[in-house]
């Protein structure tokens, strides 16, 4: 199972990113957005990162000018940017990086699966919700896996490749090869919350928030004590801070709805105070920390 042609459903932070991995992975790949501002915005993004890597590439001598160019402009010929999700109905795979809103995703792929040929994979970069519920709703359990990158796309090195009760063995097999060709180490996972990475990371942080919450320690010790004691780059409270603290109050209040007697799912209080405050972290100036854009101020 070769995929050689991707559909990527949505051209924002994530979308944008995997259009360009699978684009530098030698994929011809159709960027679909709703708006044409929209796909323009994401696009433009594109065009910037790629010459930026591009740039990079010639400072360390791995490429010499021509070379760059060349790269440049081979990577963004593979790319088409379309409103109109027939384009999709040829595509190898599709993936899709919409808004975090299941009920959303579900009725793009009931949609989906009646375009796109038969043949067609379906994948959604989710970090939080069931690839079955998705799956199901897609009308072909069978070709459907999740492909959840990382943030930044272009930089972050993991994919986590996850599969159901009814992926079938071909199809996991082809998108894990994906993601190779992507450029990323691919993981394999099956349909649990969370998959690899949240499901360890989100209960860390929810932890730090309680012993915050308790007084047990300041946030700046407890920050330090991870960064020093386990050699993390960033310590809980600032990492909650970066990620957002509407979304993991997003995925921490799906979890506990899904699976109200699992412990690690508590919900912080001192989570749901600063949310409704407004101070949702770094990309509103204030969260746990002030901030000034990417630094603590």
């Amino acid at each position: 199972m070769n995929i050689k042609k991707v559909g990527v459903v949505g051209c924002g932070l994530m979308g944008h990113g995997i259009v360009q991995v699978a684009a530098q992975g030698g994929c011809e790949v159709i960027a679909l957005e709703t708006e044409q501002a929209f796909l323009d915005k994401g696009l433009g993004r594109i065009q910037k990162s790629v010459a930026k890597l591009a740039e990079k590439q010639v400072e360390k001598g791995k490429l010499d000018e021509a070379q760059a160019k060349a790269f440049v402009e081979g990577t963004l010929g593979r790319i088409k940017g379309s409103t109109n999700k027939a384009d999709l109905a040829d595509c190898d795979l599709v993936i899709e990086a919409i808004v975090e809103n299941l009920d959303v995703k579900k009725a793009l792929f009931a949609e989906l699966g009646k375009l796109c040929m038969a043949d067609t994979i379906f994948a959604s970069n989710t970090s939080s919700f069931p690839i079955g519920e998705m799956a199901d709703a897609s009308g072909r359990p069978a070709r459907f896996v999740g492909l959840h990158f990382f943030n930044p796309v272009q930089l972050m090195r993991l994919v986590e490749v996850v599969r159901t009760d009814k992926t079938d063995e071909n199809v996991f097999a082809a998108a894990r090869a994906f993601g190779e060709s992507c450029g990323k180490t691919p993981v394999s996972c099956k349909d649990t919350p969370g998959f690899v990475v949240n499901r360890l990371l989100v209960p860390y942080m929810t932890q730090a928030l309680l012993m915050l919450e308790r007084g047990d320690a300041t946030k700046e010790d407890i920050d330090t004590a991870m960064q020093l004691g386990c050699g993390y780059p960033m310590g809980p409270l600032t990492l909650t801070d970066y990620v957002g603290l509407d979304t993991t109050l997003f995925i921490l209040q799906g979890w506990k709805e899904r699976y109200p007697n699992e412990p690690a799912f508590e919900v912080p209080k001192i989570l749901e105070r600063l949310v409704s405050e407004g101070k949702l972290g770094r990309k509103t100036g204030e969260g746990f920390y002030k901030w000034d854009g990417d630094k603590k101020s």
